[in-house]
């Protein structure tokens, strides 16, 4: 099968690609310990950009330096992180032409590092962890969203080609869409329409500031796999008024736990058979497809093959395939399917790149190994 698909040009808002590969962002904490970009972090970019990726995703950059709260992670909390960024996009885009977004995040009460205050919009144990999320107040909420505002307008003067806001995975914006983490009474909690609030309020401020053709997406949480959270029909709905928003591409994923690891029966019971297997959130991004009304729908999940890469697009599942561990151990992975090899990626998802946080930053440490051995021989 030839792979004419996945090599055409694809278009989000304004932006067209070279191809129809996103690598879906992926933290590498190679940051300084205050947030700035480093060498280190601008190399790793360079080697994706020349793997011919079609658009990279940044790594989650902390709006706040409240919300900053993983590992190394980067932040555009105010001008001084400006400098980095830009020379890290300069080099993205005098590499290739691959274009790149920046994912901007407020890690919420979804975070690692010590000395970080778990917030969000109630006070609640969140699942994994022993600690009381703090409340936050509605002028703190505010100051949030004028954080996302001008992180964004940061992000479009460090010549980024579009923002990706993260709504996903526990952090604070999924939290406030969460019946499970939103307990509010006030005009950002309770009916769907207010746990919306905040990103529907993020969304109009970033448009007043970058226009309307700077694409902006987002990545969804589509239900939470959580008893009593965000269910697969409030998700569809959500879709819904983002499209009606103008947002011009979701990349939907889900949860803050594995879905076989609860017994949460309102998602698809099909997310759980194959949660283990490739394409498993192509259900989805089915269900999703015919809501997308100029709007670029970005499927991810467990997505390896090449030629089932290239079958999700002509079935008009999805319009872009989104990779975020394969990039790791190939982030030549995409000139290597260009030139004819239609391997599989190498890699094989066993989550061995979790542990290398501590070891100068995310990595394959099994292509690391590999490497050394090859080198000796």
């Amino acid at each position: 099968m030839e792979l004419t698909k996945l090599f055409s040009h694809g278009k989000i808002g304004s932006i067209k690609t070279k191809n129809r590969i996103v690598r879906s962002a992926t933290w590498l904490a190679r940051a300084d310990e205050l947030g700035h970009v480093t060498d280190d972090l601008i190399e790793a970019y360079q080697k994706l950009a020349e793997g011919e990726i079609g658009l990279i995703i940044s790594g989650y950059i902390g709006v706040h330096d409240k919300g900053s709260g993983n590992y190394r992670m980067t932040r555009l909390s105010n001008e001084s992180y400006k400098v980095g960024q830009k020379k890290l996009v300069k080099t993205i885009q005098d590499s290739s032409d691959t274009k790149v977004a920046a994912q901007i995040a407020h890690t919420g009460s979804n975070i690692i590092r010590e000395g970080y205050e778990l917030i969000g919009p109630s006070s609640i144990k969140v699942p994994g962890s022993i600690k009381l999320v703090r409340e936050l107040s509605a002028v703190e909420i505010q100051e949030i969203i004028n954080a996302f505002i001008k992180a964004g307008t940061y992000a479009h003067e460090c010549g980024y080609d579009m923002i990706q806001l993260h709504g996903a995975h526990g952090y604070l914006l999924s939290d406030f869409l969460s019946p499970f983490t939103n307990k509010r009474n006030d005009d950002y909690g309770g009916s769907l329409e207010k746990r919306f609030r905040i990103i529907e309020e993020i969304y109009h401020g970033l448009r007043d500031e970058l226009g309307k053709d700077f694409p902006i997406m987002i990545k969804l949480n589509t239900h939470d796999n959580l008893n009593g959270g965000l269910s697969f029909e409030e998700g569809k709905e959500i879709a819904k008024k983002l499209v009606s928003l103008g947002i011009d591409a979701i990349e939907p994923s889900s949860g803050r736990t594995n879905p076989r690891l609860t017994n949460n029966k309102t998602f698809p019971a099909a997310i759980i058979k194959n949660s283990d297997e490739e394409n498993y959130f192509t259900f989805l991004a089915k269900e999703l497809k015919p809501l997308m009304k100029n709007c670029a729908l970005i499927v991810m999940g467990g997505i390896r093959n090449p030629l089932s890469a290239e079958k999700i697009l002509n079935d008009d599942i999805a319009d872009f395939i989104s990779m975020s561990r394969p990039f790791l151990f190939e982030p030549d992975l995409v000139k290597r399917w260009k030139n004819g090899n239609h391997d599989s990626a190498y890699c094989t998802s066993c989550n061995a790149c979790f542990g290398t946080v501590d070891k100068g930053g995310i990595y394959c440490p099994i292509k690391k190994k590999r490497d050394r051995v090859s080198q000796k021989n």
